[in-house]
């Protein structure tokens, strides 16, 4: 016998008696659970709902009981619109929610065609990119005009002379002077 063929350690008779047992045990199992979800309806029903006593009261003790009955559908239809509210609202930012996540992700991708190129033409390519790489490079840098003051400043010409000048006294009046 092979791995994928085990011997099944019941027959066929006695596997087909448990799969019936099985769902006898579960259709008795599915009626009583429905039993219990009506009689649970029920009391709790009974316990939020009292029955009306209508009998031995007169017309004005009816109208009133009326406009209580009313006053409380109205209460019930406030709460259950605000609910819809929230629903309605919540569904919305899980809608948003949910296309800010594709946003991030990047979305729905197109297929991408193969285009045929030719060793030449992928060399052209090539190169022209690092040409024009290079040259992009050098037009896209500032041009930078310096004030007359500004270039004497920045270009004392030969230090040693400058370093001559300034030494000793004199040196320290020009800078008081200037």
């Amino acid at each position: 016998m092979s791995e994928g063929q085990k011997k099944t350690k019941y027959s066929a008779t006695r596997r087909l008696l448990l799969k019936q047992k099985l769902l006898k045990k579960a259709g008795v199992l599915l009626v009583q659970e429905q039993s219990n979800k009506v009689t649970e309806r029920e009391s709790t029903l009974n316990e939020r709902v009292p029955p009306l006593k209508l009998s031995g009261l007169s017309v004005q003790e009816l109208q009133e009981l009326c406009k209580e009955l009313h006053r409380k559908c109205d209460t019930v239809d406030e709460a259950r619109y605000d609910i819809e509210a929230k629903v309605l609202k919540n569904e919305k930012e899980l809608v948003d929610l949910n296309a800010k996540i594709n946003e991030l992700k990047g979305g729905k991708r197109p297929n991408l065609k193969r285009v045929k190129k030719s060793a030449d033409a992928m060399l052209g390519a090539l190169t022209e990119a690092k040409l024009s790489s290079k040259a992009d490079f050098k037009s896209n840098l500032k041009t930078v005009k310096k004030d007359k003051k500004e270039e004497e400043k920045a270009d004392p010409g030969d230090w040693r002379k400058n370093v001559e000048s300034m030494s000793g006294m004199e040196g320290r009046k020009k800078l008081f002077n200037s």
